[in-house]
């Protein structure tokens, strides 16, 4: 199947902005229709699916860079090795944010009980920090 620039874009939940700017600097591959339009296809996405991983575990675009320009050499141990390291580098950045969203989460579901208790008139609203005590200090 082909795509268009809107189409692509869509697809991915990016804008077509980002998707010119990732074929300008020769990170996803595409080809040119009879009126010089980007025409992405099924290769497109392979690309446009590693890129977006990529980009969601925090990896820098020279990263990304690198690690498509790897891909696309000749297969040797040291190609491989080195897309490993890629790999393996944002594989810890991945974690590093699902420790940071899991912290994030614990810390909003004691907030939403603490509501959950002045709304239910448990205990007084003491969230509003004009309503502190004056020996309260941060």
């Amino acid at each position: 199947m082909n795509y268009t620039i809107k189409q692509f874009a869509d697809l991915f939940q990016t804008t077509e902005h980002t998707v010119r700017y990732y074929t300008d600097i020769q990170l996803l591959p595409c080809r040119r229709d009879g009126g010089n339009r980007r025409v992405f296809d099924e290769e497109s996405v392979r690309w446009m699916r590693g890129i977006t991983c990529l980009k969601r575990c925090g990896a820098p675009i020279k990263d990304i860079q690198r690690y498509c320009e790897l891909c696309q050499l000749e297969e040797s141990d040291e190609n491989l090795r080195a897309r490993y390291e890629i790999i393996l580098n944002q594989r810890e950045k991945a974690r590093q944010k699902v420790v940071e969203a899991k912290a994030a989460l614990e810390y909003m579901e004691r907030k939403v009980m603490h509501y959950e208790d002045i709304l239910a008139g448990r205990i007084p609203d003491d969230t509003n920090p004009g309503r502190w005590p004056q020996d309260v200090t941060l």
